[in-house]
Order: structure tokens, then C-alpha cells, then sequence
């Protein structure tokens, strides 16, 4: 096969044989295709686009670049993964809730990626929590706790590892066949039997508007159903940030409360329980989506999803009984200050991109990839739309480390918030994606 032949026939709208897609992905992964050969492909998979065939060819040659890992457990094994907002923490509950109803979750999970927020680096400020762990830990971990969230092996999917990164630096990081690919191959590789979609939609979300949104969520329900892994999706809001808050250990912090009890947020519980229920149902634990909501519910009010929480924790590396002692392990800024808004009145609409924003100007994000975070900074107490901003009431409060970091945070908070008379209401699961 000639890599430059592949090229040509996607360039000139034809469809790819799997057996096409599979030596071009082989030789992306061995080396023997170019630089310039991946990014000629992708850009023409970026023009030409993809069938599903094609979709689920290139998904599952990317999966079999590398390990693709077999579990042997009493239960399902299943994950959720989100497309990336603000203020998404729920990952860190979600994991947890779902083993107590006897599921489980090997999550891989990212960094942060342009203004979202990573899972990856929110656990990276819990000391010695060890978010890249051998496969036989993550397995063991896996295996006796029920969880356990780390960071992409070396060994898994290695082709997107290449691919992404040409694409990160041709302008083809948009194309929704390569996205579809680059999310799944990923999970097929972590040898899962169920999954579900958390497509974000609005203006913190890189799908910015419905139908960019809707068209990803169907891509990557029919590529993984076509690649054997059960999967549907969620469209969820992604106009306001999903917890009040933004930043890594402020995003742990909220968890841990969540876990405890000891603090409630209805935006995180409705998404939270809506993507569980989901795959409870898929893998037959319990008979509907309602049912399913209950047995969520009851994992979380009996403390039994922040104990695993914990045990997840101690076997990753991190603290004993995090939950109850989280106070004395995490960083904290110097600087923790409100900011309010210059007229008063209700929240009307967020630029919630900017808030993403703000924390990597306070320094919790990265501008290049090798930036080192401060897990300290962030923001928190973050008002949602429909709520009033007056002289009592801070748009948010920023923690900062220095005060000329809170002063250009603080302009950016400003300008992302628009307060008037009165503010539409959104839901936070907009639509369900089913094979």
C-alpha cells in the first residue's frame, strides 16, 4: 500500500477500505508513513469526511496500535467521557457512585485542553495520588476498589498520541470522524463493555451550537456501537459552568463535599445521575433509567460512593480518609477575594469560555504544554444564570497568588458576565443520543 495512494483516494471523496485505513494507521504507528503523509490524510479526512464504516475502521486500527487491555471481574466494566467544560468535575463522583452499584470503572481520563479543565491534573493536587500508574496497578486498583481514574498509558492507542499531536499544529483538530477515532479508540482500548457521552453544547464547550454538537454525539454513538462497545449519549449545557466553580483543587474540594453530603448542586447532581443511569441501564443492572436513578442516589446519600472515593484514593497513592481530612492536604492561595459586578441585577448570559480563561490566567491552566499548574488557584462561588448580582452578592470569589493575577482575572470575569432583568432558562440535559 502506498500512503500517497490512501491520500489521493480520500482527497478525491472516495471511500476508504478497512484494509486501507488499517495499513495507513500501522504505518503511522511504525513510522514508515511521514509527517507530512498523516497531515496530508487528515486534512483531507477534514474536507472529505468519513462513512461509519470508515469511521469504525479507523477507530479500531487506532485501538489496535497498541495494548488493548482484558478484564476479568465480577461485573461490567464501563466509563463515561466528556467532550470538556467548565467547572465538569463529574468524573470524580460519578466513578465512584457507579462502583457502589457494583459496576467498574476503569477511567482514563485527560488533562485540561485549550480553556477546559482536565480530571487529570483536578487529581494531580491530591498529594501522592499517582495518575500514572502500571497496568497492573491499574488493574489491581480496578479489580478491588471498583474505580480508578488515571491518566493514557504509553502503551494505549499510541497511533493517536501521533496523530493528535499532527493534528494539533494542521488545523485539523475539528474534524469529526478524527475526533470520533481519537475518543474511542482510547476507551476500546481500555477493553470496556459500556459507555456513555457527555457531549457539551453552549458557550463554555468546544460544540458551541446544537447542531456541531448533535453531529459529534451521533458520530460517536454509531462508530462505538459499530465497533462492538455499547454506548449512547447525553447533550448537556454547557452555557454556564457545571459546578459553581473552576480550578483543580477548588473542583476537588466541591467532590469531596459533594460525596460527604455535605453540599448539594443541582446543575452536578442532573448530569451526574442522567450519564449513571445511562449506563446502569446498558449493562443491565437495573431495569430503567428511573430505577437506575434511585440506586445512584442511594450510593451517594449512604456515604458508600465517598468510601470508595477514599479507597480509591489510599491504593493510588494518595491520603487516608481524603473526604473527612481533604482540608489539610490540599493547597491553598494567598489571595481569596470577590469580585462583583458593576451594575447590580440578574445573570443573563455567560461567556463561560472566558471563565476557563481566567483560572489559566490565574495560573491553573496551561497556555503551552509544558506549563507547570498551580492547583491552588481558581475560582469558586461561581453564580449561574437567573441569579441575582448585586453589592452583597459576588459575581465569584477568585483565589489567586498574587494581586496583579486577581486584578486580570477579575477584568475577564467582569466582561464574561452579562446582568440585566432577566435570564432564559436552560436545562441541563438537552438530548439524549440512542443506537
Amino acid at each position: 500500500m502506498l500512503p500517497q495512494e490512501v491520500i489521493r483516494r480520500k482527497r478525491d471523496g472516495a471511500a476508504l477500505t478497512t484494509t486501507e485505513v488499517k495499513e495507513f494507521i500501522d504505518g503511522l504507528t511504525k513510522g514508515s508513513v511521514s509527517e507530512g503523509q498523516v497531515a496530508a490524510f487528515a486534512m483531507a479526512v477534514f474536507f472529505k469526511g468519513m462513512t461509519r464504516d470508515e469511521a469504525v475502521g479507523l477507530t479500531l486500527s487506532m485501538r489496535d496500535s497498541g495494548t488493548v487491555l482484558k478484564w476479568d471481574l465480577p461485573g461490567p466494566a464501563v466509563d463515561k467521557h466528556s467532550s470538556g467544560g467548565i467547572g465538569d468535575n463529574v468524573s470524580l463522583y460519578l466513578a465512584p457512585m457507579l462502583a457502589a452499584c457494583g459496576l467498574y470503572v476503569p477511567m482514563i481520563s485527560g488533562r485540561g485542553l485549550g480553556h477546559t479543565g482536565g480530571t487529570l491534573d483536578k487529581l494531580d493536587s491530591i498529594p501522592g495520588y499517582n495518575t500514572t500508574p502500571d497496568i497492573d496497578l491499574f488493574k489491581k486498583v480496578t479489580r478491588e476498589v471498583g474505580c480508578a481514574i488515571i491518566g493514557q498509558t504509553a502503551d494505549l492507542a499510541p497511533a493517536d498520541k501521533r496523530l493528535y499531536g499532527i493534528r494539533d499544529v494542521t488545523a485539523t483538530v475539528e474534524s469529526v470522524p478524527l475526533i470520533t477515532a481519537s475518543i474511542l479508540s482510547k476507551k476500546l482500548a481500555a477493553g470496556l463493555q459500556h459507555l456513555v457521552m457527555d457531549v457539551k453544547c453552549g458557550s463554555g464547550a468546544f460544540m458551541s451550537n446544537m447542531e456541531d454538537a448533535r453531529a459529534l454525539a451521533t458520530s460517536l454513538v454509531a462508530v462505538a456501537n459499530g465497533a462492538g462497545l455499547k454506548t449512547t449519549a447525553l447533550i448537556t449545557d454547557m452555557d454556564e459552568p457545571l459546578a459553581h466553580c473552576a480550578g483543580n483543587a477548588i473542583e476537588v474540594v466541591h467532590a469531596a463535599e459533594f460525596l460527604a453530603n455535605r453540599l448539594s448542586d443541582s446543575r452536578v447532581l442532573a448530569v451526574t445521575l442522567s450519564l449513571g443511569a445511562e449506563l446502569l441501564a446498558s449493562a443491565g443492572i437495573s431495569a430503567d433509567l428511573t430505577s437506575a436513578r434511585k440506586m445512584l442516589e442511594k450510593a451517594l446519600t449512604s456515604g458508600k460512593a465517598a468510601e470508595i472515593f477514599d479507597s480509591m484514593v489510599v491504593a493510588l497513592g494518595g491520603p487516608r480518609n481524603f473526604i473527612a481530612t481533604h482540608d489539610t492536604h490540599l493547597r491553598k492561595a494567598p489571595i481569596v477575594k470577590p469580585v462583583y459586578a458593576d451594575d447590580e441585577g440578574v445573570v443573563s448570559a455567560i461567556k463561560t469560555r472566558d471563565l476557563g480563561l481566567a483560572v489559566i490566567e490565574l495560573g491553573g491552566g496551561r497556555r503551552v504544554a509544558a506549563d507547570k499548574i498551580n492547583h491552588a488557584v481558581g475560582l469558586d462561588h461561581l453564580l449561574g444564570k437567573g441569579f441575582r448580582a448585586d453589592k452583597n452578592t459576588p459575581l465569584c470569589v477568585i483565589h489567586a497568588q498574587s494581586d496583579d493575577d486577581f486584578n486580570r482575572a477579575a477584568s475577564i470575569i467582569k466582561q464574561a458576565y452579562t446582568v440585566g432583568d432577566a435570564a432564559q432558562s436552560w436545562p441541563s440535559i438537552l438530548e439524549r443520543i440512542a443506537p
